[in-house]
């Protein structure tokens, strides 16, 4: 069944109930009104006519006098203890003949419905104790027959089931059109989603009207997911057009030079170990850049930190310590306390600091710096070299893929253009960032930010 067909037979039905219920209490109510405004008046009747007639003195019913007394078809009599009639006077004989007496100590009022050949009719009877010095004598009793009630009773009936039955089918059109109005942003979403899965090209709803309310929140979230999805297909092709060309050059280097040997063979020794030495190089630097991809994509996809608290003046000292070691140069570590934790992915984290040490490495000649600080928002890890520096016009290119500043000096130390790219997907996941700000000739400073209330957090 269509969620359209629901929302119709729910909203349908939730009417139809309300309307009924609503029904049954104004009907119940308007009846208990009615009589009750009838026992009033004939209460009101028999206090007059025991007044009257001076019936705590006298047991007589004059009927000449009683006759303006009774309202259509009625009757008036008076009861004995015993319940015995000693006086009556009626213009409905079948229906007095129908309704027993009964002698009262307190007033009463009686509904009854006696059954003729015509069919049912309601009779209201009340009865009132008549007092004679303090003592109760006998009882006066008035009965008549509620045609008035009846007929305003089969007329609200009849107002009642046509007014439901015009809200039943007013409710079926209402529920058409708001199932409509609900499920039209649905249904547009819907052929936006068979269209992609179609077409393989992601496209977005058109939002026709500013209605403010949960479905077009949807509407923009899905418009919001399409967009990012749009822009992931992008840089997807992107890197792969930027890796497909970084891969090209290299292996159109090994290619020449494995040419060269089938063609010349290894006669001239000197010549086959040029070429042996020029492709593994160049196979090293297609497996150091395919690495750099798989870190690349590994930042951009993973949102997951294995995060622990981890003391950042050891971490750096230790790698400090590694690359002094390695790359024989002096790393001097520089911090604001002995200790200085953090909560963050270590693995990630070191992979961050090293990047921005190997860049000062591949490009200086001079020490290198280390600066372990904090300040009221931010751990902060700045590394600074004093080398060739970054002219001010590429400061904002250097975190683009592949971009490297001197391309004839990253072609010498190995530099895929790639690094400064993962450490920032991996400030990123901290939620931190990577800033760089340099001087051509000078010198470079790469920091490193950690938020405090991040590390708060996660604690």
């Amino acid at each position: 069944m269509k969620i359209t067909t629901k929302i119709n037979i729910m909203t349908t039905a939730w009417i139809l109930c309300v309307l009924v219920a609503v029904n049954v209490v104004v009907f119940f109510s308007f009846m208990k009104v009615t009589v009750n405004m009838e026992d009033q008046e004939l209460y009101q009747r028999a206090n007059t006519l025991i007044k009257e007639m001076k019936l705590d003195q006298s047991t007589n019913l004059v009927k000449d006098q009683v006759i303006p007394y009774l309202a259509g078809q009625s009757f008036i009599r008076i009861v004995e203890p015993g319940s015995k009639i000693t006086h009556e006077v009626t213009n409905a004989k079948l229906i007095s003949a129908k309704v027993k007496p009964k002698f009262v100590q307190k007033k009463v009022a009686e509904r009854k419905t006696i059954h003729q050949k015509n069919g049912e009719e309601e009779i209201l009877v009340i009865r009132v104790p008549i007092r004679s010095d303090g003592k109760i004598l006998r009882s006066l009793e008035i009965g008549e027959k509620l045609s008035g009630l009846e007929l305003a009773k089969d007329v609200l009936l009849s107002i009642q089931i046509s007014s439901t039955v015009l809200g039943a089918l007013l409710a079926m059109l209402g529920g058409r059109w708001l199932s409509n109005l609900i499920m039209r942003p649905i249904s547009n979403m819907i052929n936006t989603m068979e269209d992609i899965e179609q077409s393989g090209i992601p496209k977005k709803i058109v939002i026709q009207h500013e209605t403010k309310d949960e479905l077009q929140k949807m509407a923009v979230t899905f418009n919001r997911m399409i967009g990012r999805l749009e822009e992931n297909l992008e840089k997807q092709k992107q890197f792969i057009s930027d890796a497909s060309h970084e891969l090209k050059t290299p292996l159109t280097v090994i290619k020449s030079f494995a040419d060269h040997l089938l063609r010349r063979g290894i006669r001239n020794e000197a010549d086959a170990l040029d070429a042996i030495e020029t492709i593994h190089s160049e196979a090293t630097r297609i497996q150091k850049m395919t690495e750099r991809f798989l870190d690349l994509a590994a930042t951009e996809s993973a949102t997951l930190l294995e995060t622990k608290s981890l003391d950042l003046v050891v971490l750096c000292g230790n790698i400090s310590k590694q690359l002094q070691s390695a790359y024989k140069r002096d790393i001097h570590l520089h911090y604001a306390a002995p200790s200085i934790m953090v909560t963050a992915d270590e693995l990630k984290l070191k992979q961050a600091i090293i990047i921005l040490i190997d860049n000062a490495i591949k490009y200086s000649t001079d020490k290198i710096d280390v600066f372990l600080n904090v300040n009221e928002q931010n751990t902060v890890i700045k590394v600074k070299d004093y080398g060739i520096g970054i002219p001010e016009y590429e400061i904002n290119n250097i975190f683009e893929r592949f971009y490297r500043v001197d391309k004839a000096r990253s072609r010498e130390t190995g530099g895929t253009g790639l690094g400064l790219a993962i450490a920032k997907n991996i400030m990123k996941q901290h939620h931190g960032e990577v800033k760089i700000s340099s001087k051509e000739g000078v010198g470079t400073e790469a920091e490193l930010y950690l938020p405090k209330s991040e590390r708060k957090e996660n604690e």
